[in-house]
């Protein structure tokens, strides 16, 4: 039995309740752990609750531009031209500037291991006449495949309040990509890209750290905080693993890892039924991690998520220990000196 703080001390008892809500079970942040041959749930908390996917987007944009060169709109080697709208996004890395031109294949690989938020716009771009139209194709891609917490604003998943998703409808867009689409997996592999000489690396560190990953994407905004889509294989079997709301990279690797050591060992069996019968929660609205992680409060939080996961940190054991060679996709551009660029007009002021 917890003993409570005596009523003669009202400053210990909101100390007490406080620490219980740190505590609680609602504090969680969403993990998914399935078996990728049979979808059975290995281990969840929260998959159905919603959240911003940040880059774990791009899952989605990929799958789309898939099923454009399966259908021959677009092939590998559709030339992908940065766009006024594509150079305009934020978090750019990729040094691209208006014109510059790069295959459809370059591409998915910029867009994938670099994340390129610049790529991923100029993408849609290159499969449909707008990004618009090509978010719809997201959004009706979404639907058929049963991601009824999911809705889809933008290609590249920077932050807006209508891109949302669970870790129950990315688990089921991982399996479906890997499913559908297996001999692009070489797309998801990747540890680094030069894209004209200039290296960028993947943040899925258990590309190179835990052996038989084989993709998929990791995202992170300040409103989302880590997230990750992981797919690994080992002894003929194959696991995904979804995380949401990481605070830090070695929290989110080193708990990804855990859950997939876990579950190659035989130790997880939730008893939660298939990935299919997990309920998607339409009832909230999605949690928003920039006061934790991007504030001044972020140091304090982030010291109680270490206590939680110390996994990797000095003196604890660390789930990640192989050494693997990482592969680099080496990416040429050009200038596309025949760029028709009409500038988007400027909204009329009000």
């Amino acid at each position: 039995m917890i003993k409570t703080p005596t009523a003669g001390r009202p400053w210990t008892r909101l100390a007490f309740i406080a620490s219980l809500l740190l505590a609680a079970p609602a504090n969680a942040t969403p993990v998914l752990v399935v078996d990728a041959g049979n979808h059975q749930v290995l281990y969840q908390e929260e998959a159905g609750a919603p959240w911003y996917p940040a880059s774990t987007t791009k899952l989605m944009t990929a799958f789309v531009v898939f099923e454009a060169i399966r259908a021959g709109e677009v092939n590998l080697a559709t030339p992908v031209t940065m766009t006024r709208n594509a150079t305009k996004q934020a978090f750019l890395e990729s040094g691209l500037t208006l014109g510059r031109t790069m295959t459809l294949e370059d591409a998915l690989f910029a867009m994938l291991t670099a994340s390129a938020n610049d790529v991923a716009v100029a993408l849609a771009e290159a499969v449909v006449p707008d990004e618009k139209a090509f978010v719809q194709r997201m959004n009706d891609a979404a639907a058929r495949l049963g991601m009824t917490g999911t809705h889809f604003s933008n290609p590249n998943g920077l932050f807006d309040k209508t891109n949302y998703t669970t870790a129950r409808d990315l688990a089921l867009l991982g399996l479906e990509v890997d499913r559908a689409f297996p001999e692009y997996s070489r797309f998801f592999q990747a540890a680094a890209v030069t894209i004209d000489g200039k290296e960028i690396k993947s943040n899925n560190l258990l590309l190179t750290r835990f052996s038989g990953t084989i993709g998929m994407k990791t995202g992170f905004l300040c409103a989302s905080g880590r997230n990750y889509v992981g797919l690994a294989t080992r002894n003929g079997k194959r696991v995904m693993v979804v995380m949401m709301g990481a605070t830090t990279e070695r929290e989110r690797n080193e708990r990804s890892a855990q859950y997939l050591t876990q579950a190659f060992d035989g130790r997880l069996a939730s008893g939660a039924g298939r990935l299919e019968d997990l309920k998607n929660r339409g009832d909230l609205q999605p949690e928003d991690m920039r006061i934790r992680l991007c504030t001044d409060k972020s140091a304090a939080y982030e010291a109680s998520r270490d206590a939680l996961y110390p996994m990797g940190l000095p003196g604890h054991a660390s789930y990640l220990k192989d050494e693997i060679p990482g592969e680099v996709r080496a990416i040429r551009t050009w200038a596309n000196d025949n760029l028709k660029d009409v500038p988007v007009p400027a909204r009329r002021p009000s």
